[in-house]
């Protein structure tokens, strides 16, 4: 990931389970079967390697896949799971690309932690230089919910259940499109607060910024199953192509 003050230890100790318990390990065969299709057999980068729940499933099916992490404790725990995903240790907002892939792809908010729009920018023009010609770069990110800031400030109620609960507090600047968040996870007598900050995107100005890199929108939906993008969706997964080289 991109941001030491985001995944460091803490995080890493925690990944699986937190992203199990908001079910993004129970729809990462749906996201292997999208990022498949655009794939075609080929090769893959993903950026925000993490743990792997994507990249050693898609690799299982036959794509190449490599990976950029910025987290020495995610990539310790991606190589005691496979030792087929080649992945080093790099900054996402700007690399050099070694190879040149079908498929570049950025998911689960990952890209919002570029904390900053030049570098998201600058991650956008990385992700289009390691592109193959007519290769497709995936984006996974929430829609922006900036409703119920009380002077900048809100706290939402992310997970309850039997042996979890888990809140996210926020802090919201609107002119740097920055929310500087805390997630505080109760489970049976444990607390953890996990620090996490990121710089928000709406879809617009994403194909803008994609736009200025050479990179073109070619599909928008609203899940890894293709269900429509309308005002409801709570997050998008869009798809762009660079059209040559």
């Amino acid at each position: 990931m991109q941001d030491n003050f985001i995944y460091a230890d803490d995080w890493a100790a925690v990944y699986e389970q937190i992203t199990n318990v908001r079910g993004r390990v129970a729809e990462a065969d749906d996201t292997v079967a999208f990022l498949e299709r655009h794939c075609s057999g080929g090769c893959a980068l993903e950026l925000g390697i993490g743990d792997g729940r994507v990249a050693v499933p898609l690799s299982a099916q036959g794509v190449r896949v490599e990976g950029i992490d910025n987290s020495d404790s995610m990539l310790k725990l991606l190589a005691t799971r496979t030792d087929v995903v080649k992945a080093w240790h790099g900054d996402i907002a700007n690399f050099i690309p070694t190879d040149r892939y079908n498929t570049v792809f950025c998911i689960y908010n990952t890209f919002m932690l570029l904390f900053t729009r030049e570098a998201q920018i600058s991650c956008l023009r990385s992700a289009a230089s390691a592109l193959k010609e007519g290769g497709t770069l995936v984006i996974e990110i929430e829609v922006p919910a900036l409703d119920g800031f009380v002077n900048g400030q809100k706290t939402t109620t992310l997970q309850v259940d039997h042996e979890n609960t888990i809140l996210r507090t926020d802090v919201h600047d609107p002119l740097k499109q920055n929310l500087v968040s805390s997630f505080l996870w109760f489970s049976e007598t444990s607390v953890r607060r996990l620090p996490h900050r990121v710089r928000y995107v709406h879809h617009q100005e994403l194909d803008t910024m994609a736009d200025c890199v050479g990179l073109k929108l070619v599909e928008r939906l609203a899940d890894w199953t293709g269900g429509a993008f309308t005002q409801a969706s709570t997050r998008h997964i869009s798809v762009y192509r660079r059209a040559g080289l």
